[in-house]
């Protein structure tokens, strides 16, 4: 009889998530179009590059990332090979003040409600807001270290990660057939751990994960009946040593939560962690490598920025700091509600 983490669902949870994903996306364009006036701007000073923009209005590069690839995802700009952006006749009409089908006013209601105040700060100085713009919250990161936040975020996570997770050992499966154990980084509550296990018994798991949640992962592990199966290490991903005794490292739904200068770091420690042959497993929403879609990801990735000190990721932006790591770098492959997952190995 299959362990219940192994039996998926029929249905795909996408549309479902998307709404909770896109959540912040319409206060980041009320931000630049009311705030800054951004695509105005643009029409008069077309072909202007980032370094050009982020000058203009002070912008920190992390967000100022994440909106243009917001705007060209609904179609609203086009970046050259140059980095030079133009305006699209969708913007042009209906973005620019100064055209006759100007919808700036249809976003006046939110223009200064907490997620767009949030939404300024964060834009300039590329640091996350409060958590859900709350104004006695800290941002996600700080709040992981409070246990009630900690459970309670970690449950929703879980109620996501379950259906995920399933997909994800589903897809993975041809790769893991001569595996043994898997390193779960920033595991969470485990659930990527434990629907891997669950559909490959043949594997063992370590899961990596700073207090409190370590604690909550060892009662989540407990109550999936696999304790004998996946051992919870504490330990800071950034500081401690990890667990060197696996052939696997799983970065699941991690490095979306830090800029690109941790995420190096964190794929750095996982080739020092792995031996040749070794398998580096990347669970993500990832970006076309023309950071021009897919919506639903640039939407999301609206959300990571505010809350988190991350972004979306393409596949592209990831093999480039893979390759001189020392991993061959395989194809993005999907999974799920918008997910997908790429493996490299360990030269």
């Amino acid at each position: 009889m299959s362990h219940p983490l192994a039996t998926p669902p029929h249905t795909d949870p996408g549309p479902i998530l998307r709404y909770r994903d896109r959540q912040y996306a319409a206060e980041l364009i009320a931000t630049a179009l009311l705030h800054f006036d951004l695509f105005s701007w643009l029409d008069e000073h077309p072909g202007s590059d980032t370094a050009t923009l982020c000058a203009h209005f002070q912008l920190a590069p992390r967000p100022a990332d994440v909106l243009l690839t917001l705007c060209r995802a609904n179609g609203f700009l086009v970046t050259d090979p140059a980095d030079r952006h133009l305006l699209t006749p969708l913007a042009r009409e209906h973005l620019v003040r100064s055209s006759p089908w100007y919808l700036g006013p249809y976003y006046t209601p939110i223009r200064d409600t907490p997620i767009v105040q949030g939404y300024l700060r964060v834009l300039r100085s590329g640091k996350p807001a409060q958590w859900q713009a709350k104004e006695d919250g800290q941002d996600w990161h700080a709040s992981m270290l409070s246990e009630e936040f900690a459970r309670g975020f970690t449950e929703l996570m879980n109620s996501r990660g379950r259906a995920l997770g399933q997909a994800l050992a589903r897809v993975i499966a041809p790769a893991l057939r001569a595996r043994t154990h898997v390193l779960d980084v920033g595991g969470g509550s485990g659930i990527y751990a434990a629907t891997l296990v669950a559909a490959h018994p043949h594997l063992r798991a370590t899961i990596l994960e700073l207090p409190p949640v370590d604690r909550i992962a060892r009662e989540q592990i407990a109550q999936h009946d696999l304790a004998d199966h996946i051992e919870v290490v504490a330990g800071d991903m950034f500081r401690d040593p990890w667990p060197a005794h696996a052939d696997t490292v799983l970065l699941s739904n991690v490095l979306h939560d830090w800029d690109e200068p941790e995420v190096a770091t964190l794929l750095s420690k996982a080739a020092a962690a792995l031996r040749p042959g070794g398998l580096l497993v990347i669970h993500e929403a990832f970006l076309e490598d023309s950071k021009s879609g897919p919506l639903p990801v640039a939407e999301y990735s609206a959300l990571l920025m505010s809350i988190t000190q991350g972004k979306c990721y393409s596949a592209a932006e990831y093999g480039r700091l893979l390759g001189p790591l020392g991993f061959d770098v395989g194809p993005c492959q999907p999974t799920i509600a918008d997910r997908g997952v790429m493996i490299a190995v360990r030269k």
